[in-house]
């Protein structure tokens, strides 16, 4: 059996291949290319003639096949009013030619679509984590319960995902996801996207833009524009650059602080994502919340491959929707009982409703 996951990130897209539960297709495209020419990832995910593949979902939707997408499914998938933002209507023009194409498509719901998240967690939120940090942490449950040799049930952790655009934390109890805080709402900054943004802001800014959830992150704090991980590690001893990474791990520990305090008795925290991978950041993030918490800290292994955690996450999914290896995963988190709107529990007037008419 043949899988494909697809993680859409904000400075890749990238897709990965599963045959039996091995890695055989493993690529990463730039951001450019998902906006300029997302018909060479669609002929990529074509070539590999995958069983089922897991679409990049967005904000995500209950669990729904490619031909049953609706204009509304599309918007909330990426709540986009206009065309602001190449990378999202580049997404937009993936979808459509693998419609086009009868490729078996299935889009993939958000945290606050899991019936296992208390609906009081949920009021005036969209962004719990979207369908990619949905495919983290069921990742992260498969390397816990792996690790460690135990059921599902037993499973317990908070996550701590650190991207180049947005952060995520995760709570997982009994092996399903009860909480999540996603990039939007952190409170702190990301690498790109300024975590929380305050009403006062929001106001005197007036009408916000896609745009703006990309920026004020630490990067910008730092330098005023968008660097590299990697350069911005290299200047860490400069000044701006020191508080900048203050700032991101100040918002760190009040995240997991908060998903913490939902775990009855968490086994450890789980470290994941594209800043994760650089070596200096996450001993000092481990260092931090070893002496705060008093948890064994680990980072996420996942599968064997280059591919980030979110397509790999993706490609376990298909799996388990094919009745695969990964099946008990999918049963034990209750992906296929998801429902609603990531709009259901706003109680704000919007400039769209739920049915994606205006207000």
């Amino acid at each position: 059996m043949r899988v494909i996951g697809v993680d859409p990130g904000t400075r890749s897209f990238d897709v990965v291949g599963l045959e039996d539960g091995r890695i055989k297709l493993d690529l990463s495209f730039p951001s450019e290319v998902v906006a300029e020419e997302p018909s060479k990832i669609v002929e990529a995910i074509e070539g590999f003639n995958a069983d089922i593949i897991i679409g990049p979902s967005g904000y995500g939707i209950p669990l729904k096949h490619i031909r049953e997408l609706t204009e509304r499914d599309r918007f909330e998938m990426t709540l986009v009013r206009e065309e602001e933002i190449p990378v999202l209507i580049g997404l937009q023009k993936m979808v459509d030619e693998m419609r086009e194409k009868g490729m078996n498509v299935w889009f993939i719901p958000g945290i606050i679509h899991l019936p296992t998240v208390p609906e009081f967690r949920k009021y005036n939120k969209v962004d719990m984590g979207t369908a990619d940090k949905l495919a983290i942490t069921l990742l992260a449950i498969h390397d816990q319960a792996r690790r460690l040799g135990i059921p599902y049930e037993e499973v317990s952790f908070a996550l701590l995902e650190v991207g180049f655009g947005y952060n995520f934390a995760g709570a997982v109890e009994k092996g399903k996801i009860i909480d999540g805080i996603g990039g939007t709402i952190f409170p702190g900054p990301a690498f790109v996207n300024s975590g929380a943004l305050d009403g006062e802001v929001a106001y005197l800014i007036g009408r916000i833009k896609k745009w703006h959830l990309f920026y004020g992150g630490a990067s910008v704090i730092a330098s005023g524009g968008i660097l590299s991980p990697e350069e911005f590690v290299r200047r860490l001893d400069e000044e701006s650059f020191a508080k900048a990474w203050e700032a991101m791990k100040d918002g760190f520990v009040k995240a997991i602080a908060s998903e913490l305090a939902v775990v009855r008795k968490p086994e450890e925290i789980i470290l994941s994502g594209r800043l994760m991978r650089i070596e200096e950041l996450r001993k000092d993030v481990g260092d931090l919340f070893e002496e705060r918490f008093g948890l064994p800290v680990v980072k996420q292994r996942g599968l064997e491959g280059k591919a980030k955690e979110a397509a790999q996450g993706s490609a376990l999914i298909g799996d388990g929707l094919m009745g695969g290896q990964f099946k008990d995963l999918v049963e034990h988190t209750e992906i296929k009982k998801a429902g609603g709107s990531v709009l259901d529990y706003v109680k704000f007037p919007l400039l769209y409703n739920s049915a994606h008419q205006p207000f």
